[in-house]
C-alpha cells in the first residue's frame, strides 16, 4: 500500500493499559477509546456481563480486550487483576481508576456500613489498583496512572459525606503518588469530571439536567490525551464539565 494511503499511527499503540470499572459508563468510554488508538485494555469490574459486552464491542470494531472480573476493594483480586495483564501482553504501560459509585444520605443520617461501602470502592481501591501498577512501573521505570476524580472534590454537593471525602482523599492520593513516582517514570495524573452519563447519574438525569449533562466520550478524550503525552510530559490534571454546569460560583 503506498505511503500516502497508510492507516496513520495511532495515539496509544502498542501500549497495555488497565481500566477499572470498564463495563458502563466512563469507564467503559475510556476502554474503547484506548482500544480505539491501539491499545491492548484489560477490563476491570464486578458485572462479568458487562466486561463482556464491552470487550465485544472493541473486539468487534478490531481493537484487543481481556475481561478480568475483579472487585478493587478486594486486595487478592486486584493482585490477580495484575498479574493476568501481564501474564497476557507482558507489561503494563496506562493505569485507569474508574471503578467507584455514589451513594447519598444526610450526614445525621448517613449509616456507618453506606460510609465504609464508599470509601473501600473509591478510595481504598484506588489505593490497591495504585499500589500494584506503581509496583511494576518502577520496574520497567515508565508508566502513566489516570485516576477519575469528581468535581465533588473541588466544590462538594450536600448530603453526599463519603462520596465527598473519598473524591478529596483520592486527590491527595494522586498528588501524594505524583510526588512519589516521578523519579520513576511515572506520570500520575487525575481528571475531574462534571455531570456525565452514562456514569453515576444515569437513571437520575431529571435530578440534575438543569444544570447540563454531557457524555462520558468527553472525558474519554481528555483520558486519551493524557495517556498519549510524551514520557517527560504530565497533564497532571483536568477538570472538565458541561458548559452551563454551575461550578464556578456553584456555592
Amino acid at each position: 500500500m503506498p505511503a500516502s494511503q497508510s492507516n496513520p499511527a495511532r495515539a496509544l499503540d502498542g501500549k497495555v493499559a488497565i481500566v477499572t470499572g470498564g463495563g458502563s459508563g466512563i469507564g467503559r468510554a475510556i476502554a474503547m477509546a484506548f482500544a480505539a488508538e491501539g491499545a491492548k485494555v484489560a477490563i476491570a469490574g464486578r458485572r462479568r456481563e458487562k466486561l463482556d459486552e464491552t470487550v465485544a464491542e472493541i473486539t468487534e470494531a478490531g481493537g484487543t480486550a481481556l475481561a478480568i472480573p475483579t472487585d478493587v476493594a478486594i486486595e487478592d483480586q486486584v493482585s490477580r487483576l495484575f498479574a493476568a495483564t501481564q501474564s497476557a501482553w507482558g507489561r503494563l504501560d496506562i493505569l485507569v481508576n474508574n471503578a467507584g459509585g455514589f451513594a447519598g444520605a444526610p450526614t445525621d443520617e448517613f449509616p456507618l456500613q453506606m460510609w465504609k461501602d464508599m470509601i473501600d470502592s473509591n478510595l481504598t481501591g484506588a489505593f490497591l489498583c495504585c499500589r500494584e501498577a506503581y509496583r511494576v512501573m518502577k520496574v520497567q521505570r515508565a508508566g502513566r496512572i489516570i485516576n477519575i476524580g469528581s468535581t465533588s472534590a473541588k466544590v462538594p454537593r450536600p448530603k453526599s459525606a463519603a462520596y465527598a471525602a473519598s473524591k478529596w482523599g483520592l486527590d491527595g492520593l494522586t498528588r501524594m503518588l505524583a510526588i512519589e513516582a516521578r523519579e520513576f517514570g511515572i506520570a500520575v495524573s487525575i481528571i475531574h469530571p462534571g455531570n456525565t452519563v452514562p456514569g453515576v447519574w444515569s437513571g437520575q438525569e431529571d435530578k440534575v439536567k438543569h444544570e447540563g449533562l454531557m457524555d462520558a466520550s468527553n472525558v474519554a478524550r481528555v483520558a486519551v490525551l493524557m495517556a498519549s503525552l510524551p514520557a517527560e510530559a504530565n497533564l497532571y490534571e483536568s477538570i472538565i464539565l458541561p458548559v452551563s454546569m454551575p461550578f464556578l460560583g456553584r456555592g
